[in-house]
């Protein structure tokens, strides 16, 4: 493998190309018409166009981009074609690396009922639920079966899309057939299923790497639990509510989890924890994750170098035993969104642009002053990463980041950031997904 095209834009492919040149593999960057002159392009060692209007979810136009580069391997990122299997499938068909997990574990992990299904096999704890339900009368009995609330979920959903609270036999009968509508729109299945409604849960995932070499091996968590709307915003490592005892734990069930579909590369099993720190399976994203810097920050390993090591058919560079956590890391998603209008996405022109540097502070962005930020694609601008030696140091240093970071032209998420950092529930851990949503409410 000495030839890697990256089929994404932005700051992930920024971070591929780079981790490629370190390990002095040529990069390929592509772009659909739409993104000519995005500033990721800037970054590679080669770039090619994509001769098509879907962009970078049109597989054959990317196969056949890949073919005329003479590349040797798709890295997808996250995102776009990151997690279809089909995709996985073509890539090996066209004697292509693909920078990722087999596709059969890819589809197992994806249709969130077999995933369940398997995880219980494995013995990893999952969140009471049912089948994929054939109608709204079979959806009260098993609600009334598992207890109210509950959640009807798409059985091919993710990314916190394709999801509904009922809290009653009243709300699921609207909502089953809202959510198999949704479902089939956005993920082309209309299967969905209901698990029990958590109150007040946290959401917190581990890190694994599995090789050709029968290693697997975890690093740890990531506490996700600041999100709005089901979408990330403020990610942290470790986790204020995990210790040493329950670290170990869920680590091991993340590998069993692994280990059961026959897992490769990297991969991520995303847990609710309950009020008594009890922890349930939820999913698992099969692709490199947004937050992945923070456990490289905490852990010193460089995650999407190991996934490239692993497509070549390397082992593991560390073992379990060696894995050691130091110190406190937070990521804040930059997206252009304003706060104001209830996060409305701001495209634009970025018509200044001053990013955070210093002790322990990192950017990953594709952003320049003077780039377009597209209404076509995520709102995410970056991401600013800092690491501390405890919770408090990193937070200060979060806070001296984000105040340095300006960006005109468009509004960003970095003002509520600020403000989040000053609750007291932020400051001593006590929240939980629903948290700022309610902090959200009060302030109008």
């Amino acid at each position: 493998m000495q030839r890697v095209l990256v089929a994404n834009r932005g700051e992930i492919a920024v971070r591929i190309f780079r981790a490629c040149r370190e390990l002095g593999l040529t990069s390929i960057a592509v772009y659909p018409p739409v993104d000519q002159g995005a500033p990721h392009l800037d970054f590679a060692d080669e770039v090619f166009e994509l001769n098509t209007r879907k962009g970078y979810l049109d597989r054959a136009a990317i196969l056949e981009t890949a073919k005329e580069a003479k590349a040797d391997a798709i890295h997808p990122g996250y995102g776009f074609l990151a997690e279809n299997a089909d995709f996985a499938r073509e890539c090996q068909e066209a004697g292509l690396i693909f920078v990722g997990p087999p596709a059969d574990a890819i589809e197992a992990m994806g249709i969130k009922t077999t995933a369940r299904r398997l995880m219980e096999e494995a013995g990893v704890p999952v969140v009471p639920g049912c089948p994929v339900l054939a109608d709204a009368e079979e959806a009260k009995e098993w609600a009334n079966r598992i207890g109210y609330p509950v959640l009807c979920k798409a059985s091919a959903g993710g990314g916190g899309r394709g999801i509904r609270t009922a809290r009653n036999e009243v709300e699921l009968v609207d909502l089953f057939s809202e959510a198999k509508e949704e479902a089939e729109l956005a993920f082309g299945s209309g299967d969905v299923y209901l698990e029990k409604y958590l109150v007040n849960p946290r959401h917190v995932e581990i890190q694994v790497l599995a090789d050709d070499h029968g290693n697997v091996i975890h690093l740890g968590e990531r506490e996700c639990s600041i999100q709005r709307r089901r979408q990330k915003l403020i990610e942290e490592s470790p986790s204020v509510v995990v210790d040493e005892s329950l670290r170990q734990r869920m680590g091991e069930a993340a590998v069993r989890a692994a280990e059961a579909v026959g897992y490769r590369n990297a991969g991520t099993v995303e847990c609710l924890l309950d009020a008594d720190r009890n922890f349930y399976f939820l999913e698992m994203n099969t692709r490199i994750q947004v937050e992945h810097p923070i456990t490289e920050m905490t852990t010193g390993v460089d995650l999407v170098k190991e996934q490239l090591r692993i497509a070549q058919g390397k082992p593991i560079s560390i073992a379990q035993e060696d894995v050691a956590w130091t110190g406190w890391a937070f990521e804040f998603r930059i997206n252009a969104e304003d706060p104001d209008r209830d996060f409305r996405p701001t495209p634009g022109k970025v018509t200044g642009l001053r990013v955070p540097n210093g002790p322990w502070t990192r950017v990953d962005t594709a952003m320049v002053e003077g780039s377009m930020v597209s209404p076509f694609f995520d709102s995410l601008m970056g991401k600013l990463v800092v690491w501390g030696r405890d919770r408090d140091e990193a937070i200060a240093r979060s806070k001296r980041a984000l105040s340095e970071f300006s960006i005109a032209g468009v509004k960003s998420t970095i003002p509520v950031m600020l403000k989040v950092l000053d609750t007291e529930e932020f400051r001593t851990g006590a929240f939980d997904v629903d948290f700022l949503e309610r902090w959200l409410a009060k302030q109008g």
